[in-house]
């Protein structure tokens, strides 16, 4: 069987491709090579943290002669963001700034990210790319559900989505009876919002007697934090929609760096043209181009923005785990396998490593559990090893009984794939939180030292 292509799937009169998404990987790495160079030198000669930064490492931009001499300079990573707070990290005049972001703050200091004109008009055809890569098309109404505000997801779906040539509700998150309402009055088409925000909104049919897949709704665009294929099977069955990934980060440019293909569904194409991605190894990650990692190897994710005026980055650490592998529905471009977690969300527990996304994964093929679930971290007095419980809601006609027996599986489960011992208890539904936008799932409550 053949592989859909860009030219195939969207040879449809209103869907058409940009150039860049069906040109070959030869003129897509010339293009890279030269966009590369020219954004080193523009961010070693207008922003003073890149010039310390590549003197200290020794490093010059003419010393970038191919791609791979890339892995010569050094890391960007949050911190560095921090400190240069607010303005410093901008590589032109206050006055050429079209429009500020920045993220909620709640772990250290903001990171403020700034955009000319053309980085804003960059940004909305990037989203519309991702955007009718997952199957959206001009003139469909799109029930926008992500946060507006300093947070880039809100803002930066609806412009791509209006660049598209679509008709955007702009409810934003929360309100989730308001957007119940919307979506039976208005009957969109799509819906964008974080996959854990959707759940809640399918949960909230639900009890108000309404058949999530009774809705209009044909596509989900979901991103803002990892999912795994066992809550794409979990949205796309309740909701009778096909729901596709995007992904973004702030600090990059916002959604749309990469976007995932609706006739294949496996896994976000990067769009190289304007991002040049590496994996790194996330806990070696020695500067230098030996500590790239190949195609295929499981690591960091590391990406060099390429048209970028207002904030440059140059090999910013997004503390995503994942790999690069080869691209299927638009070839030239590397897709994204699934992001497996964070470096920063990483639990180590009693020497194993574990993330959120694994439990999600080992829970939602148990059909007595659903996907609304909490870890908690404790450290009971006078004993040296942390504890891991798994707090997680039956489905609604699951008997007491039957997820007592669910939650022996699962804990077994966790012991045989993940290699640690936790505690399973399973509540009542309805009794976890439910997410508004991004949803926490960690909560640490060992004591400070």
């Amino acid at each position: 069987m053949t592989t859909p292509t860009a030219e195939s799937a969207l040879a449809t009169g209103d869907a058409v491709p940009d150039r860049e998404e069906t040109i070959s990987r030869d003129e897509l790495e010339a293009l890279q090579l030269s966009r590369l160079q020219h954004t080193v030198a523009y961010a070693y000669d207008r922003v003073p943290l890149y010039k310390r930064k590549f003197d200290e490492a020794g490093v010059h931009p003419t010393d970038l002669r191919e791609l791979s001499d890339l892995g010569k300079f050094p890391f960007t990573t949050k911190e560095d963001l921090r400190l240069e707070y607010p303005f410093r990290m901008f590589a032109v005049p206050q006055k050429e700034i079209a429009r500020i972001h920045a993220s909620s703050g709640t772990t250290g200091r903001a990171t403020v990210v700034g955009y000319t004109k053309q980085d804003l008009a960059d940004w909305a055809k990037l989203v519309a790319r991702s955007l009718r890569a997952s199957g959206v098309r001009p003139g469909m109404k799109v029930h926008n559900a992500y946060g507006y505000g300093l947070f880039t997801g809100g803002l930066g779906a609806h412009a791509g989505a209006e660049a598209l040539g679509c008709t955007v509700i702009p409810i934003s998150g929360g309100q989730t009876e308001r957007q119940i309402q919307l979506i039976q009055d208005f009957e969109p088409d799509a819906i964008l919002a974080t996959p854990t925000y959707l759940l809640t909104i399918a949960d909230a049919m639900i009890k108000q007697g309404i058949d999530p897949a009774s809705t209009s709704l044909k596509y989900a665009v979901l991103g803002a934090e990892p999912w795994t294929e066992e809550m794409r099977h979990e949205l796309e069955v309740t909701m009778n929609i096909k729901a596709c990934d995007i992904y973004g980060l702030s600090e990059v440019m916002g959604p749309g760096v990469a976007g995932e293909a609706v006739e294949t569904q496996d896994g976000s194409h990067i769009w190289e043209d304007h991002f040049r991605p590496e994996i790194i190894d996330a806990f070696n990650p020695a500067v230098g181009v030996d500590s790239v990692l190949g195609d295929g190897e499981h690591g960091e994710l590391v990406f060099t923005s390429l048209t970028k005026e207002a904030l440059p980055i140059i090999r910013y650490r997004t503390k995503d785990l994942t790999r690069l592998l080869p691209g299927t529905a638009r070839p030239a471009h590397r897709r994204m396998g699934r992001i497996t977690g964070r470096s920063d969300d990483m639990i180590i527990l009693r020497g194993v490593n574990l993330f959120p996304s694994q439990i999600e994964e080992i829970a939602l093929r148990i059909p007595e559990l659903s996907p609304h679930f909490q870890l908690e971290l404790t450290r009971p007095e006078g004993q040296r090893m942390d504890q891991l419980t798994v707090r997680i809601e039956r489905r609604d006609a699951v008997s007491v009984e039957s997820s007592a027996s669910a939650a022996k599986v699962l804990q077994q489960q966790i012991k045989i794939h993940v290699g640690s011992s936790c505690t399973v208890d399973v509540v009542d539904p309805g009794s976890l939180e439910r997410s508004n936008g991004k949803l926490r799932r960690i909560y640490d409550l060992r004591p400070k030292a």
